[in-house]
């Protein structure tokens, strides 16, 4: 009897954990409250858009199951809970999503002692894939995009004047530019960093106004900031002045556009994407949001972070039939390559697992009577993170 109920007891625990195999469990935390809180839907929707386009690929019998939370914004304390939460009580085999920085850094030693793969979808300070070896990004680099538009920024204007919010991306951003753009022969009058909630864009933007630089080179967080940057800029006369407003593409991002108003007009960023980017790839996912979204409907970068983050878990699970073992879903993270993505050929660097990308010179333009971040020439088709490539040459 006891050899019976004990080879019972394992049968049901073999079928349970086989069940169990069957169901993918992705703990997605990003922000649907608080500072930007209006983003965190562009996440999940280009999540749940890929799933329902795509399930079809999964092994037979397998399904995802998606589990969100709201970390309230730049919340450290409160992402470490959720993601706790997730570990421990849903038992999740994936980790994904996160806006900010601070947030990602304080998941990072929970992925580490759980050995859960975190897939970072958007935040995007250079240092946070060094935190555990679990975690792979889908996203950018604010040195990805901040390095190149020095460069360019170097055979344009003389002198510049950085101003960035107060945080690991900002100031990633501030010596991303600063670096290149004075190898390049420019000069940096004076650098600013601003409180990442609730600053007085105008004091600091009339400094920057008095200082007379050629170029202003602004880092905000994505959302409703940075318009209050583009209307301060506007209303204080930094344009008519003939200062040049340039940056990361965080600060034209798509779904902010039709509120900025023609004060973007002129514009320029390097980014990695673009709705307007001219690609295949991209006009299918524009046309597959707006259908299933409605049509005046519009993903924005973040939303493409998220699209490619589902791609790369969708591979780890179809070449392991839905038996997610960590470290071999790492393995496979690393060695991934999309050239389907909206915003061309991508694929994550295995020594880094962050990702390596197109970055395209842009410009707000008015097309078909709409503004859209006009891509004007790729400056790079496969840029590592410049910021882990220098520290290499120490």
């Amino acid at each position: 009897m006891r050899l019976l109920k004990g080879l019972i007891l394992v049968g049901f625990a073999f079928a349970a954990s086989g069940a169990a195999a069957q169901t993918v469990k992705i703990g997605f935390i990003t922000s649907y409250s608080g500072l930007n809180g209006n983003l965190g839907p562009y996440m999940e929707r280009a999540v749940r858009l890929y799933i329902k386009q795509h399930q079809h690929e999964l092994p037979p019998g397998v399904k995802i199951e998606l589990i969100t939370r709201d970390d309230t914004g730049p919340n450290p304390d409160k992402a470490k809970q959720l993601a706790q939460e997730l570990i421990v009580r849903e038992r999740v085999d994936l980790l994904a999503g996160v806006i900010f920085t601070p947030n990602a850094l304080a998941i990072a030693p929970l992925a580490t002692e759980a050995k859960v793969p975190f897939v970072i979808m958007n935040a995007g300070t250079s240092v946070i894939s060094t935190r555990s070896p679990y975690i792979v990004r889908t996203s950018f680099t604010l040195w990805q995009s901040s390095y190149p538009l020095g460069q360019w920024a170097s055979k344009k204007f003389k002198t510049a004047y950085t101003l960035v919010s107060d945080f690991g991306p900002g100031h990633d951003a501030e010596q991303a530019f600063s670096r290149s753009f004075t190898e390049g022969g420019g000069k940096v009058v004076a650098s600013v960093r601003v409180p990442l909630q609730n600053p007085d864009f105008a004091a600091y933007l009339q400094r920057v106004k008095d200082a007379r630089p050629d170029a202003l080179m602004v880092f905000i967080p994505a959302g409703k900031t940075a318009t209050a940057v583009m209307k301060n800029f506007s209303d204080l006369g930094l344009d008519k002045a003939g200062i040049r407003l340039i940056g990361p593409g965080d600060i034209t991002t798509e779904e902010e556009l039709p509120n900025m108003g023609d004060v973007a007009l002129g514009a320029t960023t390097v980014f990695h994407w673009s709705a307007a980017g001219d690609r295949p790839a991209n006009k299918a996912f524009i046309a597959a949001w707006k259908k299933e979204y409605g049509a005046n409907e519009t993903p924005n970068f973040l939303s493409v972070g998220s699209w490619d983050g589902t791609a790369l878990i969708f591979e780890a699970i179809k070449q392991q039939k839905g038996r997610l073992d960590p470290d071999r879903t790492m393995e496979i993270f690393k060695r991934w390559k999309f050239a389907d993505s909206p915003r061309g050929p991508i694929s994550i660097d295995p020594e880094t697992r962050d990702i390596i990308q197109p970055e395209y010179l842009r410009e707000v333009r008015r097309v078909n009577g709409q503004l859209a971040n006009v891509e004007l020439e790729m400056l790079a088709a496969a840029v590592k993170d410049p910021w882990k490539e220098l520290q290499k040459k120490k």
